[in-house]
């Protein structure tokens, strides 16, 4: 069984419709069984399915189609797609069930007492909470603080060790860069 194009049987509708193959071409094509290709070309199959045009979507050429219509016996042949679809650069946010959720501002809180040099911004999308939570977990002025219990978010697997070297890092060349522009801002005084 070959690959199958996108929407095989709005494929076939368009092909039956619009081409002189053979019901066993278009069958084999769209991986459907000649009795249904007949079923279409006879009004039988697939009332209602709007035709697919598999050149206009690229997966078959005009030329493809002439060859195959020429040659009863010469099956369609599906265009290779270049294509190449990855997710690896996507993150993928998980569901976090309602017993871990206080872990987010236990380690917001845990970051704000160990990595003081991050910034909220950067603590809220570590974590996954937001800003203004991570402003006011700062302030002591968060709804529930005298609950809260620092834990480190690494140990915990809100994100990886690397991600939070990479924001500390961040943060350092930030520091680094302000105390450059005060040195600056103090000499041109």
């Amino acid at each position: 069984m070959s690959n199958a194009p996108l929407m095989p049987m709005a494929t076939a509708v368009w092909l039956v419709e619009n081409t002189t193959l053979t019901f066993k071409q278009i069958a084999e094509f769209c991986n459907l069984h000649e009795v249904e290709v007949q079923g279409i070309a006879d009004g039988e199959v697939a009332k209602g399915i709007k035709a697919y045009n598999p050149i206009i979507a690229g997966q078959l050429s005009r030329e493809e189609i002439e060859l195959s219509s020429s040659d009863n016996n010469r099956p369609l042949k599906l265009k290779s797609s270049d294509i190449q679809i990855t997710n690896s650069e996507k993150k993928i946010k998980k569901y976090v069930p309602l017993s871990k959720r206080q872990d987010k501002p236990d380690s917001a809180l845990w970051l704000i007492k160990h990595h003081s040099q991050l910034k909220d911004s950067q603590i809220a999308k570590l974590v996954g909470i937001t800003k203004n939570s991570v402003t006011s977990i700062r302030n002591k002025s968060y709804w529930n603080y005298n609950n809260l219990n620092p834990k480190d978010p690494v140990a915990m697997s809100l994100f990886t060790q690397r991600d939070l070297v990479l924001a500390i890092e961040k943060a350092e060349r930030r520091i680094k860069r302000e105390k450059k522009e005060k040195e600056r801002a103090k000499q041109s005084t």
